[in-house]
């Protein structure tokens, strides 16, 4: 039985001192962690807020404090500022769940508050991926689908569901970003006739798209700087080099495994030979991470780590913190000794009350939402 755990606090600071590590290798010319903010790291609270969920995918808040959450082989649920769990009825009938793929991204509507739609992205049993726009009803007994899809067209791997992306994120102009991954095909990163293998700027009226960017191997996280137009992107890397990328319109990030009929992984994540193509501000180098959401924190409240990027790791466990300059350029990497040992981390979204809300991918009904505060 998925139920409230009454915000109840199970993790406290474990000592400032293990903020740092050395372990996550950088790019090149990215100073190595330091422990600058670890004297000044404010002490953080984690509360199991839902739990009893099975492989959860992402997580959004609504600015009366609700929450929506969904699971990747199906299904819907909110918890409702009261602390109420709701089941969301809605039609997932034609839902292509397997491996890598099923119901993932979620992203609410800037104008959600008066309209109550929100927007999934899932693997669908037509052979693609799509974007679906949904109303929600006022008490969140049920959600109905009301642009069926906004998007469609993004391929599917039928065969075993991998690579599927699917991060969906709203731009400071008001447009849906919307990665996607290469279905383990070696064609598809750099071939525009195909939506896979991209980052997609949607208008979310019309479902009019277009490709902002290239050349990616399985978008797994997007964070816009706030107060910036600065996008950023997460993805997995193959044997090495998990990758964070600023986004800029037209650019190329380099993936291109195409090996004459074969899915050739053994070729760089920024492959130099592509003409222009954009480096990383971050790689994992070698071993992966396997790097999934990602979140800016804002808030005086959050002390030292105000401006932070938070970034989700599955393989790795945790979350790792990057400190940005102005440009983009990491200066400073570390992990958050709060989070560690909760497992594999999947998602991280600061909500609308300045909290952080992270999900865990660990299977087995064994998953939860988590709520990450400043201690006052």
């Amino acid at each position: 039985m998925r139920r409230i755990a009454g915000l109840l606090v199970l993790v406290l600071l474990t000592g400032c001192t293990d903020t740092a590590v050395s372990d996550t290798p950088a790019s090149p010319g990215t100073p190595p962690a330091g422990s600058s903010s670890a004297a000044a790291a404010p002490a953080l609270d984690v509360a199991v807020v839902l739990d009893g969920l099975d492989h959860p995918w992402d997580v959004v808040r609504t600015a009366d404090g609700t929450l929506l959450v969904d699971e990747r082989a199906g299904g819907f649920t909110a918890v409702l500022p009261d602390g109420t769990v709701r089941d969301v009825a809605a039609d997932l009938g034609d839902l292509f769940a397997d491996g890598e793929t099923g119901l993932m991204g979620l992203a609410l509507d800037p104008g959600f508050e008066t309209g109550r739609r929100f927007y999934s992205c899932q693997g669908s049993r037509d052979g693609e991926i799509v974007v679906v726009a949904w109303t929600a009803a006022p008490d969140w007994s049920s959600a109905t689908r009301v642009a069926d899809p906004l998007l469609g067209g993004i391929p599917l791997n039928e065969r075993s569901g991998r690579h599927g992306g699917c991060r969906l994120a709203f731009a400071p102009d008001g447009t849906l970003l919307v990665g996607t991954g290469d279905t383990a095909d070696g064609t598809v990163p750099q071939d525009d006739r195909s939506l896979g293998g991209k980052v997609l700027r949607v208008d979310p009226g019309t479902g009019e798209r277009q490709i902002w960017t290239r050349g990616h191997r399985n978008v797994q996280g997007l964070a816009v700087r706030p107060g910036t137009d600065q996008v950023f992107s997460v993805e997995h890397g193959p044997d090495r080099d998990d990758e964070v990328n600023l986004l800029r319109e037209g650019g190329n990030y380099g993936w291109d495994p195409d090996g004459g009929g074969s899915y050739d992984e053994s070729v760089p994540m920024t492959d130099p030979a592509i003409d222009g193509a954009v480096p990383a501000v971050w790689s994992s180098g070698e071993p992966t991470l396997a790097t999934s959401g990602a979140s800016f924190v804002t808030g005086a409240q959050w002390g030292a780590y105000e401006g932070l990027l938070l970034v989700a790791l599955l393989k790795g466990q945790g979350v790792l913190a990057l400190r940005l300059d102005d440009a983009g350029a990491v200066q400073e990497q570390f992990r958050l000794p709060d989070l560690e040992g909760r497992g594999r981390i999947r998602s991280l979204t600061q909500g609308t009350d300045g909290a952080l809300y992270a999900t865990t991918d660990n299977g087995g009904g064994e998953d939860a939402v988590l709520r990450v505060v400043p201690r006052p």
